[in-house]
């Protein structure tokens, strides 16, 4: 049973971690650009086309969250934006609302006049580093009430959460793995009380 138990352990261990192995690197990367991110100019500029004859309602503005997204994608649809809307900004004196709609690598600003039903839509190229840092972020802690509104980005947190998932059971199944194996305990636990002393010293420093 124990032989059995750690075989079957260690082919678990090999092709789990092969299976989320670009995804940890993709989280990798997006840290490393996150950690010496770029400088990106965004100037203004006209937008690059418009739409109109909208089927938007005033009710739009008066609704939040989940709900003032959900009135948006007859409008969004009828434009031909699709992505994740990131936030929205109102105004209400104009009565206009202008939000982002996101794609990795690409971002659509839609400026809409509620009352005119019409929309000033400027898209640009974001490029891979900004798509990778985009998905690092996504859902992420920021306007909870308005994140996972878009298809990709509820497949996406799915993917992240077995992502983590397959890190704690490689986490473990390696340590089950290194107590079996007596002739690394020696280094392991060397490399172990490193890991663990570099970890517990940085938060210090943090902290104090």
């Amino acid at each position: 049973m124990g032989k059995r138990f750690y075989v079957i352990t260690r082919d678990l261990h090999l092709y789990i971690g092969l299976f989320l192995s670009p995804f940890v690197l993709i989280f990798a990367v997006s840290v490393f650009l996150l950690v010496h991110p770029q400088r990106s100019q965004q100037e203004k500029r006209p937008p690059d086309r418009t739409a109109s004859d909208l089927p938007v309602s005033v009710e739009i503005e008066r609704l939040s969250g989940r709900e003032q997204v959900a009135a948006l994608r007859p409008a969004l649809k009828a434009m031909g934006v699709e992505g994740e809307v990131d936030f929205i900004r109102r105004i209400p004196k104009e009565n206009r609302i202008v939000f982002p709609v996101r794609l990795p690598g690409h971002e659509t600003i839609v400026d809409l006049n509620l009352v005119q039903r019409t929309a000033a839509i400027s898209d640009r190229a974001t490029g891979l580093a900004d798509a990778v840092v985009h998905l690092h972020k996504m859902p992420g802690p920021h306007n909870v009430s308005v994140r996972g509104n878009s298809t990709y980005i509820r497949f996406w947190r799915w993917l992240a959460d077995i992502t983590t998932y397959g890190l704690f059971f490689l986490t473990f199944s390696g340590l089950y793995l290194w107590v079996v194996l007596r002739a690394e305990r020696r280094i392991g636990l060397a490399l172990l009380c490193a890991g663990a002393v570099s970890f517990f010293g940085l938060v210090y420093g943090i902290s104090r």
